[in-house]
């Protein structure tokens, strides 16, 4: 992919609203401090109240005490970005997990919570109801998971680095890595990179984070988060001013 053909989501007062909050921890700031956010990227007040109204409604935000927070669906997405940019892994001795899907009739709101769970977990399909990874990540399974699954351990008997090559789009995320990078370094604007910001933690929450014997000898992943976290400091420090605690808005 080349950089200048990368094409990044445009900022709304709602998608300014969540990463401010995604962000920011605890995840909870007053709506004066929202306000000035959306202000810093031509976003008017009543633009970004309305915005937060709506939010509101949807169920992304809840409002308490003249404060907006995110609700828990989104605490678990601000806790897999969390993850994503340090990652829990372990020493990998070559096993894979491996999940089968046991569970027989299952309705359809069970297997989209298995699906989302099993994205969560990093694990890919190989084929209907099989999902698997290498073991080099330490993290709890939920209950959707072992509730629907039997869990196994192996090796494949062929080459473990082809087989994540099927399981995973490596050259495209890689791609798409560089490009975002380029962007990075590129943009120059306070809204420019808050855009790619955001768009850097979404590729995140999309690396398979594979050991390193799996992955091709160009990997940007380590340097996308290493440049990411310098860039987050630095966007932080701008922002600082605009998130500072203040009265109830």
């Amino acid at each position: 992919m080349n950089d200048d053909t990368l094409t990044l989501r445009p900022l709304t007062a709602r998608s300014i609203v969540l990463s401010t909050l995604l962000g920011h921890h605890p995840p909870q700031l007053p709506a004066r401090a929202l306000v000035r956010v959306g202000e810093l990227f031509g976003i008017a007040e009543g633009t970004v109240r309305v915005a937060l109204s709506r939010m509101v409604a949807a169920g992304d935000l809840q409002q308490r005490e003249g404060a907006y927070g995110l609700t828990d669906r989104l605490l678990e997405r601000q806790a897999r970005q969390d993850e994503s940019r340090s990652p829990r892994t372990c020493p990998w001795d070559g096993a894979w997990e491996i999940a089968v899907v046991t569970a027989e009739r299952r309705p359809a709101a069970e297997r989209t919570a298995l699906r989302q769970a099993m994205a969560a977990l990093r694990l890919a399909e190989l084929r209907e109801g099989s999902w698997l990874r290498p073991a080099n990540l330490d993290r709890p399974r939920p209950a959707v998971v072992t509730g629907q699954c039997t869990l196994l351990t192996g090796t494949p008997d062929g080459d473990p680095a082809a087989l994540a090559g099927r399981l995973w789009d490596l050259d495209g995320w890689s791609a798409r890595a560089r490009a975002l990078l380029a962007a990075l370094e590129r943009a120059g604007t306070p809204a420019e990179r808050f855009t790619v910001s955001a768009a850097v933690l979404r590729h995140l929450l999309a690396d398979p984070l594979l050991p390193q014997p799996l992955l091709p000898g160009d990997w940007p992943g380590v340097e996308l988060r290493v440049r990411y976290n310098a860039f987050e400091d630095e966007l932080r420090n701008l922002l600082r001013q605009y998130v500072a605690p203040t009265g109830a808005g």
